[in-house]
């Protein structure tokens, strides 16, 4: 009897630190969309005006956004660490909704007067390690780390 067997390939242990990190970021993510979308009156007086202001101005398709970024980034996550093909579609839709939710804000608000260039560090920074998650999904699949 003449029987062949397939053999996973081995991920490293960087592969699970990446996904688990992927997972907690945007489970963090998903906290803070949860209160920008539950704020309490008294949560909103303890705001600058200025952040209240752009806080009042947000339309709610921008929140969506913001929504489907953060669980789009669970997603893709948690596809990852179930070594799911998945994983990189949804990296791919939390990035562009990201993108949609950064350069929204600083259309439709008027984040870009109360912030300015400085105010494009940390959406910068969310940007490259959405990126930076998609590219490492890819990555992944490309190795045959994913099914």
């Amino acid at each position: 009897m003449n029987t062949t067997t397939t053999v996973a390939p081995k991920r490293a242990l960087g592969f699970w630190l990446i996904g688990v990190f992927a997972l907690v970021w945007n489970l963090i993510g998903v906290a803070f969309w949860y209160m920008q979308t539950n704020m309490t009156a008294e949560r909103l007086a303890l705001m600058s005006e200025s952040d209240r202001q752009i806080y009042e101005a947000t339309p709610g398709w921008l929140n969506i956004a913001f929504a489907v970024a953060v669980f789009g980034g669970v997603l893709g996550a948690l596809g990852l660490l179930m070594k799911k093909r998945w994983a990189g579609t949804m990296l791919l839709l939390s990035l562009i909704a990201l993108l949609v939710q950064m350069i929204g804000a600083y259309v439709v608000t008027p984040a870009w007067a109360v912030y300015g260039p400085a105010g494009l560090v940390m959406p910068a920074v969310f940007v490259l390690i959405a990126m930076f998650l998609l590219w490492y999904a890819n990555k992944a699949q490309a190795r045959g780390w994913l099914s």
